[in-house]
Parts: C-alpha cells; structure tokens; sequence
C-alpha cells in the first residue's frame, strides 16, 4: 500500500515522501493500521525491512492528533524501551526524521555518557522517550523521568532484552502502568517471545 492512501497528517505525509518512503514494507502493511486502531502489537521482522518505521509512523500520527487537540503538555507519551545505545540512537533518529515537521519531540537517554545533557532535554519536554533500561531507571529513580502519563509503550528487540536478563525491569516498568495501562506494541527480531 502506499504511504499516501494512509489517513495521516500532512506533515508526516511529507517527511515520509522527503525520504523516499513511497510504498509499505510487509511488516508496515501488517501493523500500522493494528498500531493506529490502538491494538497491541507483537510482530517479528528482520533487520532492514523497516521496522522501526512500522511502529513510529502511527506513533506519531497518535501523538499528533492529542497534541493538536489541546496544549502540548511536557509528559513523556511513548516510551521506547531498547536493550542498547546504539539501538537507542538508531530509533531516535528515525523518529526525529519522521517527525521533522510536527510538533512531537524526541529524546534517547542511555548509559556510558555523562546524564547532564539529557536531563535538560528532559526538562525541556519530551513527548517519545527511547531508552536503555538502566539509565531510564536511574533518571526515574532521580525524579527527572515521569511515567505517569505514557500512553504508548514500545518493546524493541522485546527478545534481545530478555536475553540480555531485562525480564525484571520490563516488569518493574509494566507496574508502573498499572493504573491506567498504555497501548503496548512488542517488536522483537527474530526469536519469538514466550
């Protein structure tokens, strides 16, 4: 399908043709329609077939519409939680090229760096976190990171993590949402998450 018979903002629409983004991959076929109507995702895609674009084309367009709605309010509304850095910095980049001409703003946060230019971003307001478990815990266990009104929660490499022993904190960060739980899309690479 193509990215221009999407019912998405203009301002998406556009970045989305600036990068030559013309016709959906599979795996963005598949789940940006289920991302959109607010189901949770659990998709499995392999490097390179634009996952990472899957999920933060809808992200973005969901953000839109409740920032044009009201205010923009400086509450983290997606958290992206990402087992590496450089994963980190990869989806921060594809989000901020995708939301180059919306009002959404991004922000990666992850150890082995100094946490002082991310806390100043952080005070500046972020609508997508994309975060590293353990620096997202140390900036919440701070009181710079507030969870409390996330609406949109991402897994990725869901697989990666838990092999990597993070099944603890991801269900230390479920807790947290208890009270009003958040859309949660799982994208993993290539094992299936039991």
């Amino acid at each position: 399908m193509k990215f221009e018979k999407y019912s998405i903002a203009k301002e998406l629409k556009q970045s989305l043709a600036e990068l030559n983004f013309v016709k959906t991959t599979d795996i963005q076929y598949k789940a940006i329609p289920s991302i959109l109507s607010g189901e949770d995702v659990m998709a499995v895609a392999q490097t390179g077939t634009g996952k990472t674009a899957a999920y933060a084309i809808p992200v973005i367009e969901k953000l839109l519409k409740k920032i044009s709605k009201k205010n923009q309010e400086i509450f983290i509304k997606c958290l992206v939680l990402v087992p590496t850095r450089e994963l980190a910095l990869q989806v921060t980049e594809v989000f901020k090229k995708l939301s180059v001409y919306t009002p959404v703003e991004v922000l990666s946060t992850f150890g082995g760096v100094s946490q002082n230019e991310q806390i100043e971003e952080l005070e500046f307001g972020v609508d997508i976190l994309v975060s590293t478990p353990g620096r997202l815990f140390d900036l919440r266990s701070q009181g710079y990171i507030q969870l409390n009104h996330v609406e949109i929660f991402v897994l990725d490499e869901a697989d990666k993590m838990l092999a990597l022993g993070f099944m603890k904190d991801i269900q230390d960060i479920i807790k947290i949402f208890t009270k009003t739980p958040p859309d949660i899309i799982f994208f993993q690479l290539q094992s299936i998450l039991i």
